[in-house]
């Protein structure tokens, strides 16, 4: 792993961008990747990761753009294509290819380890939960349609489902799940995407899977109080802790977590959650535009919501190496 001051020493920037886009180069975040059968890419993963992040920067809506982008001559442009380590332009359809392919997930959790790994974090407490994302502007497609298979008219993201938020009510799209560090600084140490009516629970175990090791307790609400995920948690060393109804048969090791929420330390973990993911995902969405999502279809979808996670995972690291006083104001970097 590089240390700060080697980082330091190898970033170019001119911009924020361009010193992003040499800071990814230098953070292993891709080496298993490329390992694959057959022919070896010709545009790395790094590279094409760094393309993305530009198409993220500048909210380009789709790979065509970010094509076009790159074969416009100006000199920031050829800059920008330098620093991602193009010598050539790769074809429009490698883009789509391999924005459906590189494997986002990994990457953010690789970060979140970093994260904690450097103690920019303190990942002994951590916060999950999930928000929806509705689909791309236009019709939606109602529950009778689907059943029968008919899509009424074009522009209907057909992989998007209806989900039911306490708070949305209603709606017809994704689901973003993340797992967020608590306490000064709040960032994403892992993330994934479904459609909007897979239950938060379902995510649970796929989320924790590559969490840090430093994490002791996992807060979040009512809709993860499910004993399979208290016993997956409890054999990774990790104590969940979420609201816990009490019913006249309970007894066991049910009322023992029961005690454990409503005691005063119980209490003052669970307090965490309010101040730490919830207000996340507002940033993440903010920053971002992503909702309504801006892109169809469930791989396109989630890819860009994930590269997006990235990317503020990225500017925080970046302005946490830079010595920036703030390093979650990220908003006034990006230039759009």
């Amino acid at each position: 792993m590089h240390t700060k001051r080697e980082i330091l020493s190898k970033i170019k920037s001119e911009s924020f961008l361009i010193g992003i886009l040499h800071l990814i180069g230098l953070l292993s975040l891709y080496n298993v990747v490329d390992k694959r059968r057959g022919r070896p890419y010709v545009y790395p993963t790094c590279t094409m990761v760094r393309c993305f992040v530009v198409r993220i920067w500048f909210r380009i809506p789709s790979n065509n753009c970010l094509h076009h982008y790159f074969s416009i001559n100006t000199r920031y442009n050829k800059k920008i294509m330098k620093s991602c380590g193009l010598d050539t332009l790769p074809d429009r359809r490698t883009f789509d290819r391999r924005f459906k392919t590189i494997p986002i997930g990994s990457m953010i959790s690789v970060m979140g380890k970093r994260f904690a790994a450097e103690k920019i974090i303190d990942a002994s407490i951590v916060s999950v939960d999930s928000s929806m994302i509705r689909a791309k502007n236009g019709h939606v497609w109602h529950r009778k349609q689907m059943v029968s298979g008919k899509v009424p008219r074009s522009g209907i993201d057909t992989d998007a489902r209806w989900g039911f938020s306490g708070t949305k009510g209603w709606l017809f799209g994704y689901k973003l799940h993340m797992v967020s560090s608590t306490g000064k600084l709040v960032v994403p140490l892992s993330a994934r995407i479904s459609t909007a009516n897979v239950y938060d629970n379902q995510e649970y175990q796929n989320l924790m899977e590559h969490l840090p090791s430093t994490v002791q307790y996992i807060v979040a609400d009512a809709g993860y109080d499910d004993w399979k995920l208290y016993d997956y948690s409890r054999y990774h060393g990790i104590r969940l802790v979420c609201p816990v109804r009490r019913y006249h048969h309970t007894k066991g090791e049910r009322l023992e977590i029961i005690s454990f929420y409503k005691s005063r330390k119980g209490q003052k973990i669970y307090r965490n959650r309010g101040v730490s993911i919830e207000p996340l995902f507002c940033t993440v969405k903010e920053t971002f535009g992503m909702d309504p999502s801006p892109v169809r279809g469930f791989d396109n979808v989630s890819s860009y919501l994930l590269m997006c996670v990235l990317v503020y995972q990225l500017t925080v690291y970046y302005n946490c190496i830079t010595g920036n006083a703030n390093p979650r104001y990220i908003k006034r970097m990006l230039a759009n």
